[in-house]
């Protein structure tokens, strides 16, 4: 940045950068007009860095549906501000894309894997697996696309290994969302090194597992919970998917991965027919770990790492309306339980060929330390109906 363009009169500009800084991330955009000196500002990775060391915002990443369709927008619940994304590249030979991972490692946002429909192949409205790997830098705020997985996928779980600057990933297929139990399944894993821009093949799972999540412990354990495998099929017609109980469990070490531990089952028949939606707290306060959540219709489990079993932990306040579905993310080491008070009705929206907002997202909030609830009301930017069963949603701190 050019010395003789102030950033505050009055002010060195190291201190004017601190302040600007302090700005809330998803008000930044507003201020780039302001004058040259606080849109170079804005723009540079110097803003970025300054707010890792001064000043995070633990924000909320939606993608309501295909990224490169649909903007993806992040949320910041501490000034109920919305920010748009840009589109993802767009490949015109495929469409439809969901099931993909978004996951943050650093000042980057990543959006890996999914399963699409591709006008190359026949026939064309079987889903397909995709390999394609997309990073998002804030710094020049655009997309860039990365080199693909080894392994085509959808439906896997992923987790993100900050103090090596990787990404790992495991199982999944090429199930799509309008394809009850169709697609494919697999075990193969792979882990990402950000700086060589390098996927490698470690060991894959026991056995077929898609749908499945992961998450780290400590950053030297890489657990897979939940999923499905093979299928079954009811009166032979109907084909209806083997939820798996248990859970896998990987060493990583810094050169390479480990082989994979089995966990027995998590609950018992007739408990659960699967897995809820899982989130975790870097952080557990009762025992130097990270905790692990599970919500289940309107109740929320925490996960009992010795014994192997969940634990009831509370229930949500205000339930579900019938027919929706829950959101379920961890931001800032608390858990935010999220549902649409008035959603758009999908046949007066096709009718009417308008464009009309989501409705109002009610988000109650749980802070387990305290065990206690909150709750806020915002207005969601989306221009089509958000549905939590196939939206995905992240979080990453900037």
């Amino acid at each position: 940045m050019d010395e003789t363009l102030l950033l505050i009169p009055g002010l060195p500009n190291d201190v004017g950068a601190q302040v600007l800084s302090m700005v809330p991330y998803s008000h930044q955009t507003r201020l780039k007009a302001t004058c040259k000196s606080w849109y170079v500002f804005l723009s540079s990775k110097t803003l970025i860095s300054l707010r890792c060391r001064l000043r995070r915002s633990h924000l909320l990443c939606v993608f309501p549906q295909d990224p490169s369709v649909s903007s993806p927008y992040l949320f910041d619940p501490e000034s109920l501000a919305w920010r748009s994304l840009p589109h993802m590249p767009c490949n015109p030979h495929v469409y439809g894309l969901c099931n993909f991972t978004a996951i943050a490692l650093g000042a980057h946002l990543y959006v890996l894997g999914g399963s699409l429909f591709d006008t190359r192949s026949f026939p064309m409205d079987r889903p397909s697996p995709s390999s394609s790997a997309f990073r998002f830098d804030f710094a020049r705020f655009g997309w860039e696309q990365l080199s693909p997985m080894l392994s085509p996928r959808g439906s896997f779980a992923c987790a993100a290994i900050p103090r090596l600057g990787q990404i790992v990933v495991a199982g999944g297929g090429s199930r799509h969302t309008l394809f009850g139990a169709a697609g494919s399944r697999m075990s193969s894993a792979e882990r990402y090194d950000v700086e060589r821009d390098e996927w490698v093949a470690v060991d894959g799972l026991p056995r077929y597992r898609a749908g499945c999540v992961g998450f780290m412990v400590e950053e030297r354990e890489f657990w897979v919970m939940g999923g499905y495998g093979e299928s079954r099929t009811i009166s032979g017609v109907f084909p209806v998917d083997e939820y798996y109980k248990d859970a896998v469990v990987m060493d990583v070490k810094k050169n390479g991965c480990g082989k994979w531990r089995e966990v027995g089952d998590m609950w018992e028949d007739g408990e659960r027919a699967r897995l809820g939606k899982i989130a975790t707290i870097e952080e557990d306060f009762d025992r130097g770990r990270p905790a692990v959540f599970m919500l289940d219709n309107n109740d929320i489990f925490r996960y009992d790492m010795a014994a192997n079993s969940w634990d009831r932990e509370s229930s949500v306040p205000r339930k579900a309306p019938f027919h929706s579905s829950f959101g379920f993310v961890a931001l800032d080491g608390e858990l935010h339980v999220m549902s649409l008070l008035k959603a758009v009705d999908h046949i007066e929206t096709r009718r009417s060929r308008q464009l009309k907002r989501a409705g109002t997202l009610f988000i109650q909030i749980y802070n387990p330390r305290q065990k206690s609830w909150r709750s806020l009301i915002t207005k969601p930017p989306f221009h089509c109906p958000l549905d939590f069963n196939t939206a995905v949603m992240c979080t990453i701190q900037l």
